[in-house]
């Protein structure tokens, strides 16, 4: 069309009876609100998804006439009333601290990452560890926790995806209008736009600080995209997970360095500082300066800042770690490295590790300047010890200092509203207090079957609604005639006899396997295409721009969905978001996980669909390692051992589609008696029950609280206390037991006796060669082991030997007097390690010997 398009919006004036809308649009509490939200969608409800449900961009565009009608019917006003009424009773009541252990009188809870993933209005997130950092902001803001987070504001997000009619998965960029985004900017005392600079190679790059509203918490977001700035610098922060290896460290710097200073200039002061995977961790920089700059040594300063933080690794597979090259970080840090009185050197070994080939791993820099460190799932915990056993090396990887904290999902966030409406009908609304009580949710085995399943077939036609709209848009986009796309939308229709539905959506990265199910397609189409038990797989999710072995995985399932035998009965879904996610995890029947094992660190959208009462068929990893129980849902075990990874990969498949053909498809089949299946109600309802009261965000924060916060706030203002004295005895003593470390050894004092009588005491006598280390330095232990059915070895028993002076070489004498409590046979090791009682974790120091 001749002529040009220019852009007009002409914007309602908000009745005087409705201004508050505006504040409530302002705060993100409308993500995990319904009442909130249910105001906007009244308003007008095709225009909420023209908006993609963002209420601040619906506002200026919502019919003046829609406004000038609400603000006159009484049913509204009175909707608008109870939401309001709630808004303000959430941010007036101040929870007592005894929830948390955390009181805000004293202690602040800084918590930074590189996403949030609170709402699809607010695209800063790309997956996982997003979402999961936006419902712990969520779960942190319900608990009254004092918090705040620390992102950055990225202009385009995270890439849109479209997939064209050859299954090739296309990049695309939505730019932000900050007009449209739930954001504000920050004022400093004068009334000026807050901003705090970094260096980055010689130059002052500034940055804006926006203000984020999240119900009770705030999370700041820093921007580079401002006229101060050079164009190549104002483009920093465009794009989460944009750019080259130079853009990522330039954001990583803006990131941790500039995210102390934006909490600073806005005058708080956290005691508590939670780096969630390693791309905030050069905060740790910045925070040893600012405590060198008062005249503390870099030793000194690293050991109250590292006392004083949470660590969280999210990832075990090695590529998701952020390694650097070390001479492109040794160009931007130098600047930093001299203001810390140390040799660049002397920062780049604190990132040193097997894997990273000479570069500066920010995992292994975060572990070392950090003092409590988790994982996200029990057998994830394991794993991260496992791979980060290099930071302990003399340390058993098992008894080293990384936890593990299972990741959970916002009950409040990913639960249905029709589960809601129900528990709030069976419950009354006292059930939204009782998230982390087990017993409490026995009461869901009460709930009527027919009403039960009645919710969930609702749920599950309003979830095929959606993704027949979706894939229809998406099949005439790319020139499918309207013939064939009733042929493949076939099993989406209302009056189909409605399927099994399969739902797999996550990231396609390899080791996730989204083709597992096509190992053997026969088989596969055979179980689909049964016309007395329709199956329909659904898939979605985005592979990273770089990632193309995980783009060929979107093809083939393209490929597959095309072929006759699967038309209409495997579905490919482009531009997976936070709302398809919430609409599969809720309105499907099984929830398919397939990751190689143990390469799923947790697996968070499992959960989420647990706690609707969707069953899960997963790989026994990540938190399914522990959800699982026979009665909820269908666990495939993992295939250890010395088989390839091919072999392993056809032996699982074929067990999926075992578990398919003999027990799910028949189990949900069953539907003799009643019109739907009792046995597959019971194990929905088992899937939610066992689901609702543990992995849910509030016990995930409240676990952070009591067995990682309140510790690292009490440690840190211990050793930072009367001018860091004990931080300074601290350091001291490290680098005295470092220094002596190697020359340590140990000598038995006597031959060990090889068999005792029940009841008669153990005594044996260690020499140590000590190298100028005192007795209370070490800790000498005896463990007696022995070996279980699989040939795994055992501590059954452990038992501290006492010191008992020196002799006369010179050498320490440690004595040991006790009673084995195990009987039978069993073997001995001795060991000693340094100990001091200022360490956060016994093994911190990383070294034992061994007799």
């Amino acid at each position: 069309m001749p002529g040009t398009h220019y852009p007009l919006e002409v914007q309602p004036l908000i009745p005087q009876k409705l201004t508050r809308l505006t504040e409530l649009a302002g705060d993100l509490l409308y993500s995990w609100n319904r009442s909130i939200r249910a105001l906007f969608v009244r308003l007008d409800p095709r225009l909420w998804e023209q908006c993609g449900r963002n209420p601040k961009l619906m506002l200026r565009r919502v019919a003046q006439a829609r406004l000038d009608e609400a603000a006159g019917d009484p049913l509204f006003l009175e909707e608008y009333q109870r939401a309001l009424s709630m808004y303000d009773t959430y941010h007036a009541v101040r929870l007592s601290s005894r929830l948390t252990d955390i009181d805000p009188q004293t202690d602040l809870v800084a918590y930074f990452c590189a996403e949030f993933g609170l709402h699809e209005s607010l695209q800063i997130y790309s997956g996982g560890l997003g979402i999961l950092a936006g419902d712990h902001c969520k779960a942190a803001s319900d608990l009254g926790l004092p918090f705040v987070a620390v992102g950055l504001l990225y202009r385009q997000g995270y890439f849109t995806q479209t997939i064209d009619a050859h299954g090739n998965q296309i990049v695309g960029t939505a730019p932000a209008v900050l007009a449209d985004l739930p954001v504000c900017p920050v004022y400093d005392d004068k009334g000026r736009e807050l901003r705090v600079s970094v260096t980055l190679l010689e130059r002052t790059v500034e940055l804006k600080v926006w203000r984020v509203a999240a119900g009770r918490i705030s999370l700041y977001l820093l921007d580079s995209d401002i006229p101060e700035n050079s164009e190549a610098d104002r483009g920093i922060t465009c794009q989460l997970y944009g750019g080259d290896r130079d853009t990522r460290l330039r954001q990583e710097i803006i990131l941790g360095i500039g995210g102390v200073r934006a909490l600073r200039a806005l005058g708080l002061k956290p005691t508590i500082w939670h780096i969630n995977e390693g791309h905030p961790a050069l905060q740790i920089v910045e925070r040893a300066r600012e405590l060198i700059t008062q005249g503390w040594d870099f030793d000194t300063a690293l050991e109250v800042v590292a006392a004083g933080t949470v660590f969280t690794t999210h990832t075990p597979v090695p590529a998701g770690h952020d390694i650097f090259d070390q001479e492109l970080f040794g160009h931007y840090l130098e600047p930093y490295v001299t203001e810390l009185g140390i040799g660049l050197d002397e920062l780049k070994s604190l990132g040193s590790s097997p894997i990273s080939q000479g570069g500066f791993n920010m995992t292994a820099f975060a572990l070392r300047a950090s003092r409590f460190h988790n994982g996200v799932s029990r057998i994830h915990g394991g794993v991260a010890s496992r791979m980060e056993a290099y930071i302990w090396p003399q340390i058993p990887w098992a008894e080293n200092p990384v936890g593990h904290v299972t990741n959970g999902v916002h009950v409040a966030t990913f639960l249905a509203h029709e589960w809601s409406s129900l528990f709030d009908v069976r419950f009354g609304s006292e059930w939204r207090n009782k998230l982390t009580e087990a017993a409490y949710w026995t009461r869901i085995d009460a709930i009527p079957d027919h009403s039960y399943w009645s919710v969930h077939q609702s749920l599950k036609g309003a979830m095929l609604e959606a993704v027949n709209k979706r894939v229809t848009r998406q099949y005439r986009r790319n020139g499918v005639g309207e013939g064939v796309i009733r042929r493949l939308t076939r099993q989406l229709e209302p009056d189909a006899k409605a399927p099994l539905v399969i739902g797999f959506a996550r990231r396609f990265a390899t080791y996730k396997r989204a083709g597992l199910l096509f190992e053997d397609p026969t088989r596969l189409a055979r179980l689909l295409n049964d016309p007395d038990r329709p199956v329909l797989l659904l898939f979605a999710g985005k592979a990273h721009p770089h990632d193309h072995p995980g783009q060929n995985l979107i093809r083939q399932i393209h490929e597959f969905s095309r072929r006759p035998e699967f038309e209409g009965k495997v579905i490919l879904i482009e531009g997976y978001d936070l709302a398809l996610a919430r609409r599969l995890v809720t309105g499907v029947d099984v929830w398919l996980n397939t990751p190689e094992y143990p390469l799923e660190a947790s697996g968070t959208s499992g959960q989420k669909a647990a706690i609707n009462g969707v069953a899960n068929l997963s790989v026994l990893d990540g938190w399914w390692g522990e959800g699982y129980a026979s009665d909820n849902g269908w666990g495939i075990c993992p295939h250890k051992g010395l088989i390839d990874n091919d072999q392993r990969t056809r032996e699982e498949s074929a067990e999926v589609l075992d578990i398919l053909e003999q027990q799910v498809i028949p189990l949900y089949f069953n539907t003799v008696e009643h019109g739907y299946s009792r046995s597959w109600i019971a194990l929905s309802k088992a899937a939610m029950r066992r689901a609702m009261p543990v992995f849910n965000s509030e016990r995930m924060v409240l676990e952070y609280a009591r067995d990682y916060y309140r510790k690292a706030a009490d440690h840190a203002r211990g050793l930072a206390a009367d001018d860091a004295a004990q931080g300074r005895t601290l350091a001291r003593w490290k680098r005295q037991v470092a220094a002596a470390w190697p020359n340590v050894r140990l000598e038995p004092g006597q031959d060990i006796p090889e068999a005792l009588k029940v009841g008669e005491p153990l005594r044996l006598t260690v020499l140590i060669h000590g190298n100028g280390l005192r007795e209370e330095d070490l800790v000498v232990e005896c463990l007696f082991e022995s070996t279980d059915d699989s040939g795994e070895t055992l501590v059954r028993d452990k038992a501290s030997f006492a010191p008992c002076g020196t002799d006369g070489e010179g050498r320490l004498i440690f004595r040991l007097d006790h009673k084995p409590e195990t009987p039978g046979f069993q073997t001995l090791r001795i060991r000693a390690y340094p100990y001091h009682t200022l360490l956060a974790h016994r093994f911190e120091m990383g070294c034992m010997v061994w007799l």
